[in-house]
């Protein structure tokens, strides 16, 4: 099976070329060159929630947006070296303060439908990702917890905050709740404009007896 994927992808490469979203470079959708020009950002949201690149960084926002809508999952393989870093700074002082230990990292899942859709989970390929480099075993995978069941407007969509949060109430639910019976767990989205998605993620993973969540967001 893996031959024929090596041989399958070779003729993807040769018919459909990659070439780097910001430079034209071919080989990657993304250089090291471009890739080390974005900078990496130290802001901190409310509620312990980490943004790793501002979303209003050109190289980034095209990033993001070619993984998402165009199927260039490599993206998801560039980007999570990165985000893995950024993650391991922060865990390393949540387990020595807060005992933050074991805990799981779960996605922000999408609807069936807008699975159907885009037929994969941003979010979820970027956890798997880090999961593959995370030598350390400091966290484990998990996605088989949290669920969206509702198929909501597209947040971008909804200007007012209010609306956001009533657009998104009670969109989630918690399946195998034993799974997160009293465990920390790390939230991971793609990208963060009010944080309603995240607040309603938390809520509902503490009321199925989580214990403490941090959220980490590719960009803000």
């Amino acid at each position: 099976m893996k031959f024929f994927n090596t041989i399958f992808n070779t003729i993807l490469d040769f018919i459909f070329p990659r070439y780097c979203i910001n430079c034209n470079k071919n080989d990657t959708f993304l250089c090291q060159e471009c890739l080390n020009k974005i900078p990496i950002s130290q802001e901190i949201l409310n509620n312990n929630i980490y943004a790793i690149f501002d979303y209003q960084n050109i190289i980034i926002k095209k990033a993001i947006w070619m993984l998402k809508y165009k199927n260039k999952k490599e993206i998801a393989k560039i980007l999570a070296p990165i985000i893995y870093e950024r993650l391991l700074e922060e865990l390393s002082e949540k387990i020595s303060l807060n005992n933050f230990i074991n805990p799981l990292l779960i996605p922000i899942p999408l609807s069936k439908k807008r699975l159907r859709i885009r037929s994969f989970n941003q979010s979820e390929l970027l956890c798997k990702e880090l999961k593959n480099i995370d030598t350390n075993k400091l966290f484990a995978f998990e996605n088989k917890v949290l669920y969206k069941i509702k198929n909501t407007k597209n947040q971008v969509e909804i200007k007012n905050g209010k609306e956001r949060l009533k657009n998104l109430e009670n969109c989630f639910i918690v399946k195998n709740p034993e799974i997160i019976k009293n465990k920390n767990i790390i939230l991971l989205d793609d990208v963060i404009t009010t944080g309603a998605t995240l607040k309603e993620a938390r809520k509902t993973l503490i009321r199925a007896g989580a214990k403490k969540i941090i959220a980490f967001t590719v960009a803000h």
